[in-house]
């Protein structure tokens, strides 16, 4: 066939990708899931998982290691004994996670980057918190501050991606000043939402600030105005940190979003059955939930679900199982039992950017996507089960992102796309490539590849045989030579470097309370 494609990125392609003067695609900016979430267990069986949790909460408990938390729980008429455990009154606990909103608006930096957490909205995170980048030119090593800056270029780039995760731990920078370098970087390089670490009152305080600045807000507007994110961690089984306690009450108190996510590995830290992990699962994220809504009433929260398996061959975490799957799906069903926003992720335990990632983290997606998530975390760059964040596949993720974007895209059904006229013209043996309904079309009729080649063989092999994962190496090092950066106000810069400095010159933050 002449006409063929010779593979590529089309230029239409390119432009979209471009970040100078480009017209972005809303429905990218914005996702709506427009299908029905999927539904792992009956209602039935959603209820006795329900009541499963509450009978752990109120029998067994949860250990709070934090003595003011164990006080707002007391205070809020919850069960605290001798050993630090908080057990929960069922109607006392489900009265505080009825206050929480069921959809929660992220103001973003730049234009249009506001993102709706809840309903059938979606946002879209990158991955976050790796000690480790890779590439192919370097291979795994240490994450830097420059990587941290290199990731965020990436991000700005694509509309695909609405959330700016941690990515890469910069551990070229002491740790107690780690999250202001951190936290400028993210909000000079990109002008989407900003992650902010729990790691403890003074740092968290720290980044607040930095974010009130760079948006122009007053303290007051700002304990009004979700612009951020961030993610407490229990700690499996049934056990809550200083730390992330700490974090939940801060951020209860700033008017921030919170993500409550417990790390449940089926038989490790869970149960070993998926119904008793999500029990677990579910108990922790009420018990953490609650406090929040004991702190600050109405104060923005997901549900976060991150339940998954572990290779009972080995203990090592397995990520993209159809476990992983099942559980999200499950979880989604939790969340709206409880009309909470559901956070899920884009996961995989490979330890390269090859054929197992990508099918891991599509089994991933497709569990979080069609089981109703409204924030997916870990959404691109996600490598070696956390421990790396990888530029490969990070664009081999784009393209995963991209193509759920134009799936979630309707359809029109209308005079001119049934085509009745076309067909008659056509008739009968012919084809559809020179007619007018085509040449009006052909432009934008289909997903144009960010990274996917669709050449023939030959022209392939012509070209040096190069693989999606080489392929992506290319995009992500062109991306970067393209990157423009967006506005910022300087008077804003001014004074965030200004408190940067005040803030380092006294010492940074102690991140161990």
């Amino acid at each position: 066939m002449s006409g063929r494609r010779t593979g590529g990125r089309s230029a239409r392609a390119a432009k979209r990708q471009s970040n100078a003067g480009r017209a972005f695609d809303t429905a990218w900016r914005q996702w709506e899931n427009p299908y029905p979430p999927v539904e792992q267990f009956s209602a039935d069986q959603i209820e006795a998982i329900h009541l499963a949790s509450l009978r752990v909460l109120l029998e067994t408990g949860v250990r709070v290691l934090s003595p003011e938390a164990r006080d707002h729980y007391a205070k809020a008429g919850m069960a605290v004994s001798g050993d630090d455990v908080v057990r929960f009154d069922p109607d006392a606990l489900l009265s505080l996670i009825a206050l929480a909103p069921g959809e929660v608006m992220l103001k973003g930096r730049g234009v249009d980057r506001d993102v709706t957490i809840g309903g059938r909205h979606v946002g879209v995170c990158t991955t976050g918190g790796t000690p480790n980048f890779s590439d192919l030119d370097g291979g795994r090593r240490p994450g830097t501050l420059a990587c941290l800056d290199d990731f965020c270029r990436l991000s700005q780039s694509f509309d695909v991606i609405h959330m700016i995760g941690p990515f890469v731990e910069p551990q070229d920078i002491p740790p107690n000043i780690r999250h202001l370098a951190m936290t400028r970087s993210v909000l000079t390089l990109t002008d989407k939402i900003p992650f902010v670490f729990f790691r403890g009152t003074q740092a968290v305080a720290d980044a607040y600030e930095i974010i009130r600045i760079a948006h122009g807000l007053s303290a007051e507007a700002f304990a009004q105005t979700p612009v951020c994110y961030s993610v407490a961690n229990s700690n499996s089984p049934l056990q809550l940190d200083h730390l992330m306690c700490r974090g939940i009450i801060d951020a209860a108190m700033a008017g921030q979003l919170m993500v409550l996510a417990p790390f449940t590995l089926a038989g490790a830290m869970a149960p070993v059955t998926i119904a008793g992990a999500l029990v677990l699962q579910n108990a922790e994220a009420l018990a953490g939930l609650a406090l929040s809504q004991i702190v600050k009433p109405g104060a923005p929260v997901c549900y976060g679900s991150f339940t998954s398996n572990v290779d009972m061959k080995t203990g090592a975490p397995a990520f993209g199982t159809p476990e992983y799957t099942k559980a999200a799906f499950a979880s989604g069903q939790l969340a709206r039992r409880y009309g909470l926003p559901l956070r899920s992720s884009g996961v995989t335990a490979s330890n390269a950017p090859d054929a197992q990632a990508a099918y891991e983290t599509q089994m991933s997606l497709w569990g979080a996507l069609m089981g109703g998530t409204n924030l997916l975390l870990h959404g691109a760059g996600w490598l070696e089960g956390g421990l790396t964040a990888s530029a490969e596949k990070f664009v081999i993720d784009i393209e995963m992102l991209q193509m759920f974007a134009e799936l979630f895209k309707p359809l029109d059904v209308n005079e001119a796309t049934l085509a009745v006229d076309a067909i008659a013209d056509v008739g009968h043996g012919g084809h559809f490539f020179g007619t007018q309904h085509t040449l009006d079309r052909f432009e934008t009729a289909f997903y144009s590849p960010l990274l996917s080649d669709w050449s023939n063989f030959e022209n392939w092999q012509d070209r040096g045989s190069i693989d999606a994962t080489q392929r992506a190496n290319r995009i992500y090092k062109d991306t970067l030579a393209a990157y423009a950066v967006p506005d910022f106000d300087p008077a804003c810069l001014e004074e965030i470097d200004a408190f940067i400095a005040k803030r380092t010159e006294e010492g940074g933050a102690n991140i161990e309370r």
